[in-house]
């Protein structure tokens, strides 16, 4: 690891970015108006409702990003669109946040304050991460120790983990993560992986239940393609392709005599409105049908290592792309424009 006595002016220079965030809304309470004794008939507490009331349901971390107020945290510390966020600086201060844009594909979600004059982290480029390098996380552990510092180094790159969410109960597929031995807790969500320099190289996203030393952050290079989106369009562009499908290996190919075992396989769910491809995106306007099978998407081919989503988050919003494709044993191609899924 590169200098010791550097890691302190790393934090020094990074932490008065960090912020907490908590979250809270208004839920229902019931209480039990015979106390201790239960009418006739009853076994069980009998609960009546008795209003509401403010409660925390959760809450992490995030790092202000411009001078103006402008906060990077996790989409999933911020999902619930009830709630209220507040704030806390790192000199005590309270706001209001109010969530100027989230993307789901990354986890990512911006948010913002009524402040000025605020101290902000320099974000770095995590296409030039090698491994073995430093990495430095910081962040608001499980809720109660702030600015709790961890330092590791970068043990991996390009990984994809399925991350659970508290929110909506739903597990999500993350890609591209930073993979680090820097300890990242519950409460850490959305603080900022630092490198050696001082700037923030990754979003920190995900633990590993029943693992040491594991943790993941999302790449900062999806957070500034997220920055500049907002800054460019009032919103996060994510580019749409149209298609519902399968990914295919061995196993599937035999069990239904396909001609591939590599590829996407358009195919619906079989539940109402879940067309295998979208009437008018860009697949459907490229002629696409169900049951072809993407075999490549410009010029990388499509497996269960780099999925058609994946090679998807490549491109942007309006780029032509080429696809080739197997339809009744034959190979062809087509390009396709590439939409805005948010639009």
């Amino acid at each position: 690891m590169k200098g010791d006595n550097q890691i302190p002016k790393v934090i020094k220079k990074v932490l008065p970015a960090v912020i907490s965030i908590t979250a809270s809304k208004y839920l229902p309470i019931f209480e039990n108006p015979f106390k201790d004794s239960l009418p006739f008939g009853f076994e069980r507490p009998f609960m009546i409702p008795k209003g509401k009331k403010k409660m925390s349901i959760g809450g992490g971390s995030g790092f202000i990003v411009d001078s103006s107020g402008i906060i990077l945290t996790n989409r999933h510390v911020v999902a619930d669109p009830q709630a209220e966020y507040i704030v806390l600086l790192n000199n005590e201060e309270k706001y209001t946040a109010k969530v100027l844009a989230k993307d789901p594909i990354n986890d990512i979600a911006i948010i913002k304050i009524d402040a000025k004059n605020l101290p902000s982290v320099k974000l770095g480029d995590s296409s030039k991460i090698k491994l073995g390098q430093s990495a430095i996380a910081i962040g608001n552990t499980l809720g109660i120790f702030r600015n709790t510092v961890s330092v590791g180094i970068v043990s991996g790159l390009s990984r994809q983990i399925s991350a659970f969410s508290a929110f909506d109960h739903k597990a999500q597929r993350l890609r591209g993560l930073i993979q680090t031995d820097a300890a990242i807790n519950p409460g850490n969500s959305g603080g900022p992986l630092a490198n050696i320099e001082g700037k923030v190289i990754g979003i920190n996203a995900a633990t590993v239940l029943l693992a040491e030393n594991i943790g993941f952050a999302l790449p900062i290079n999806a957070a500034k393609k997220d920055l500049e989106d907002l800054r460019k369009y009032g919103r996060i562009r994510q580019p749409f392709l149209g298609v519902r499908y399968i990914l295919l290996n061995k196993d599937l190919q035999k069990r239904y005599k396909l001609p591939s075992n590599q590829g996407a396989l358009i195919i619906s769910d079989k539940i109402p409105e879940s067309d295998a491809v979208v009437p008018g995106s860009p697949a459907n306007l490229a002629g696409i049908r169900e049951a072809d099978i993407i075999l490549e998407m410009g010029k990388k081919k499509i497996s269960f290592k780099e999925s058609l989503d994946d090679i998807l988050q490549k491109f942007k919003v309006g780029d032509k792309v080429g696809l080739k494709i197997l339809r009744n044993n034959k190979e062809i191609s087509c390009k396709v424009t590439l939409t805005d899924r948010n639009k």
